[in-house]
């Protein structure tokens, strides 16, 4: 791309913290670095595209994230940063830090694919390493050295940029000469955004930069639900009184695996007790693992005061969404809200929802949202109805649905939704479908 097209200048780093001017070869995106919760939208945002907020985790929605933006970019992707699998565990592990894989997965899915330069970028940090430790390290040094193949079609402006945060993240790696990292199937995108937020000390900041590079419209954002530059632990309590620590235990555990988990066909044995509550427990500091309670991020509580739908994805019910949801200030913004509010039901069950029926889904949600099971001086009273008003069901889902219980709960609505059948994961929506259902409620 000729120089003449490039944009405003991007503040990039480089090992030292010097810092360097680069150029975008997008002209139509400000590169200015400032945080990604002071960007909220376009400077001239379409007035007929409906606004939403979708809670989910990494996986499950990302395959409608890109189908969705043929309805609207007006779209706030709430993600939790309590995930502990994969290469992921081995970053948070070694470096500290929040959870970055999903939100990584997601700004991926968002990112631009209309030109070739645009692909190769993409195909570059959603580039995986191999099993193998040993090819997986040489691999990773072939490319942060910037002699491998994926750096083909990436523009010097491009390549300089995100080289130089790959630098950084392995010069952290170096200065801990007491830990030996592993890179085994390790994510190229999350080294990238590891090695960005440790050098801005700033989650948002590290999303900005990730957004600006793969393109990302400027309206659809991308939000950590805590916005955080520390380790947080996901920990659940069952029926039985047993507590269990860490996402990848309560949902799939892989025995120190680091190959890519397949949640839904887990075969880990089922939970001893149905799951009662999320929450979080700190691994900062002396006092391991001991129940904390975050602040949301407030563009999250910002951007619920004023969408025009709220959606709870399908996927994870008590890992990747039930996170976002027991914060205190989240419950009480969404009863106040009279739009559409929408739970897409998965497809089938897995380890955390073994015999559910729909209904149940709808009584974890609720809970979580009225945190009924934590402090009972900060807990919600509200009815499930408050929280959800539509069920959109795929066609040929195996969970029933128990409308009968529905009712009871104050919901009346269950709508049925084309699917299709994913080998991997079974009975899921259709894409099309979904967004022209989701486009009726919102009309």
């Amino acid at each position: 791309m000729a120089d003449s097209c490039l944009g405003p200048p991007l503040y990039t780093a480089i090992h030292n913290k010097q810092l360097l001017f680069f150029h975008s070869p997008f002209p139509s995106r400000s590169l200015s670095m400032v945080p990604a919760s002071a960007s909220h939208s376009n400077p001239n945002p379409s007035t007929t595209q409906p606004s939403l907020l979708v809670f989910s985790g990494g996986t499950a929605f990302n395959g409608i994230a890109e189908e969705l933006k043929k309805l609207t970019t007006r779209v706030a992707h709430v993600l939790p940063v309590s995930d502990d699998g994969g290469s992921t565990a081995e970053i948070v592990r070694v470096l500290g830090g929040p959870a970055v894989g999903d939100i990584r997965s997601r700004c991926l899915r968002l990112s631009d694919q209309s030109t070739s330069e645009a692909l190769a970028v993409r195909r570059l940090l959603g580039h995986r390493l191999p099993l193998d430790a040993k090819e997986a390290k040489l691999e990773w040094y072939d490319i942060v050295e910037g002699g491998h193949s994926l750096w083909n079609g990436v523009s010097k402006p491009y390549s300089e940029t995100i080289r130089a945060f790959l630098v950084y993240f392995q010069n952290q790696i170096l200065h801990l000469p007491h830990e030996s990292f592993c890179f085994s199937n390790g994510s190229i995108g999350n080294f990238f955004f590891a090695g960005a937020r440790i050098f801005f000390q700033s989650l948002d900041a590290a999303i900005f930069l990730f957004s600006r590079v793969s393109d990302i419209p400027s309206e659809s954002l991308v939000l950590p639900v805590i916005s955080t530059n520390d380790r947080l632990t996901l920990g659940c309590e069952l029926w039985d009184g047993t507590i269990i620590r860490g996402q990848n235990e309560i949902s799939h555990p892989s025995n120190g695996s680091m190959n890519a988990v397949n949640k839904e066909n887990c075969a880990a044995p089922a939970l001893p007790s149905r799951i009662k509550r999320v929450f979080y427990m700190s691994s900062e500091g002396n006092n391991l693992l001991h129940e904390v309670f975050p602040k949301v991020n407030p563009t999250v509580l910002d951007q619920l005061k004023s969408v025009d739908c709220i959606v709870y994805s399908m996927g994870s019910l008590f890992t990747s969404i039930c996170p976002s949801l027991v914060l205190r200030g989240v419950g009480e913004i969404i009863s106040s809200r009279s739009c559409p509010k929408v739970l897409l039901l998965n497809g089938s069950c897995d380890r955390e929802t073994g015999g559910f029926y729909g209904s149940c889904f709808v009584t974890a949600i609720t809970d979580a949202l009225n945190r009924t099971h934590g402090d009972p001086h900060k807990c919600l009273k509200n009815h499930a109805s408050d929280y959800i008003n539509t069920i959109l069901v795929p066609k040929n889902g195996q969970i029933l649905v128990g409308s009968e219980c529905l009712k009871e709960q104050g919901i009346s609505s269950v709508i049925e939704v084309d699917s299709v059948i994913d080998p991997k994961v079974g009975v899921i929506f259709d894409p099309a479908s979904l967004i022209e259902a989701l486009a009726n409620l919102i009309s």
